[in-house]
């Protein structure tokens, strides 16, 4: 495989991609928006993350193009027992630093995970796990509280070398891993270098280097890519760039419906968004279609309820409010809301109906988007302001429920387990907005513990209902997921931006 890398990018990104004296041309270059914030994968948080930590370590499984669970270290599994699974594991996989994998490692990484004070951010998925036991070097097993559904979705989590971390070694900076790459250098907030694992149990990778390189505006992005300063970018993209890229007969490219979301985050423990009335009319005044048509030129697709179309428990008869400005008036006014004193702003018992909404500075179309929710409010009565941050600054404040309404997104929803038991149970780690329903909590409980099928959709489509009424979230949309990347790269598109077919 042969790979032209131009290094003469723009004067604005130059640093950030401009190669070394003597880079080799076989290094595939892609374009990040954000730097990763660790790359140990039990705290990574971020999609760069997620995807440079791909490369650099093993799961027990992998996830297909479908994302079905397919052997990685594991060669092969079973369920004795609806709470017990075993795994077998690979022989003769060494780590980046030479030692050998083995079944303490598994365990290491499942219990350090589970345990609070690492502040793994998806703890909440293996938290039915109550027990990892190595049965001998190459055997795992795994006993859960009740059955879980889930589980082998949520089996690639990166395995870590025990004797490393417990030396001291630090994977957020100094990652070792057992993945077909090992970090070669990392100039923070720049580039992610990788070169290739000579001793990979699956063959040292056909490439000799892959560098996450960071440009963080979406159209500086496309145009390195266009000048062949980059190998390969991916979403997020800006609509405009996404159109041209799309209409070139000289590149390779993807554009499919992705496993993400677009939403409004509503903080339930905030005035005056207590009342679930008064989010669903905050909600009718939302106008779905100008923002994914028109700000993001149809790139996505409007969304109808929490559920994924490409999820097996989607459903089209569950809805959230849709637009409806007058419906909205209707419903503020019976909540007592009314321009009292001719100013044109709501108000109620004296105040003010006043709203911020806020998202981070690194998305254009999110900021067009929310100044756009803004001038709908205002047009509407409501007294709304924005705030704008970087990401930084802005994501832990909305951990943290220091918003009113957040525009942001999730990725990687391979179950809608993922997607709804930390976001939505009462006191979850991921429910920023405090949202708290005893129904759901038990829907969402049985979703997760049920093992046939027809019995998951049928709980995740009754909390769908629910959380479609009271509305903690109004998913915007369903994301779309582009890709687009030099044509004489083997890159076979996955939807959640991963790259290990582009080493191949």
């Amino acid at each position: 495989m042969k790979i032209n890398v131009n290094f003469a990018a723009a004067a604005a990104i130059a640093m950030a991609v401009m190669a070394p004296a003597g880079a080799s041309a076989e290094v595939i270059t892609l374009g990040a928006d954000v730097d990763a914030g660790t790359l140990d994968p039990r705290t990574q948080r971020d999609t760069t993350a997620y995807r440079v930590n791909n490369l650099l370590y093993d799961g027990l499984v992998n996830l297909d193009a479908g994302l079905n669970a397919q052997p990685n270290l594991a060669v092969s599994w079973e369920n004795p027992e609806p709470t017990v699974w075993i795994f077998k594991l690979r022989e003769g996989v060494k780590f980046h630093d030479g030692s050998d994998l083995t079944a303490e490692d598994v365990v290491y990484t499942f219990e350090t995970i589970l345990d609070p004070e690492l502040g793994a951010r998806f703890r909440s998925l293996y938290t039915p796990i109550s027990s990892i036991e190595a049965v001998d070097p190459l055997t795992v097993k795994f006993e859960l509280t009740e059955p879980y559904a889930p589980l082998l979705s949520y089996m690639d989590l990166g395995i870590v070398p025990s004797d490393y971390v417990e030396g001291g070694g630090d994977l957020a900076t100094a990652p070792v891993g057992s993945g077909p790459m090992k970090l070669a250098n990392w100039a923070r907030g720049s580039k992610i270098e990788l070169e290739p694992f000579a001793d990979y149990w699956g063959g040292a990778p056909a490439v000799d280097g892959f560098e996450f390189v960071v440009v963080a505006d979406n159209t500086s992005r496309a145009q390195a890519f266009e000048a062949g300063d980059l190998s390969i970018i991916q979403s997020p993209l800006s609509p405009q760039d996404i159109q041209r890229l799309e209409a070139s007969d000289d590149i390779g490219k993807a554009v499919m419906g992705g496993v993400g979301i677009t939403y409004i985050n509503f903080n339930t423990a905030a005035e005056p968004l207590t009342d679930p009335a008064m989010r669903r009319a905050i909600a009718m005044l939302i106008d779905q279609d100008t923002i994914v048509n028109g700000i993001y030129e149809g790139v996505d697709e409007v969304a109808t309820s929490i559920l994924l179309p490409s999820s097996w428990a989607y459903s089209a008869d569950i809805s959230q409010p849709t637009y409806d400005p007058e419906g909205a008036k209707a419903a503020l006014a019976e909540l007592g809301w009314s321009d009292s004193d001719g100013d044109g702003i709501l108000d109620k018992d004296g105040e003010d109906l006043s709203i911020e909404v806020s998202t981070h500075s690194e998305d254009p179309n999110r900021i067009q988007a929310v100044e756009f929710i803004q001038a709908m409010l205002k047009q509407n009565g409501v007294d709304a302001t924005v705030s704008i941050a970087d990401w930084p600054a802005f994501f832990p404040s909305v951990q943290d429920g220091q918003h009113q309404i957040a525009l942001l997104g999730w990725l990687n929803i391979v179950d809608p387990d993922r997607l709804m038991f930390a976001q939505f149970t009462t006191g979850g780690p991921q429910n920023y907005g405090s949202y708290s329903n005893d129904d759901v909590d038990t829907l969402l409980a049985e979703g997760r513990s049920a093992i046939a099928t027809d019995e998951r959709i049928a709980a995740y489509q009754a909390a769908a209902e629910i959380i479609s009424e009271e509305v903690p979230y109004y998913v915007i949309s369903y994301q779309g997921y582009q890709v687009f990347y030099d044509p004489e790269l083997d890159l076979e598109p996955d939807v959640r931006g991963m790259m290990r077919s582009a080493i191949d």
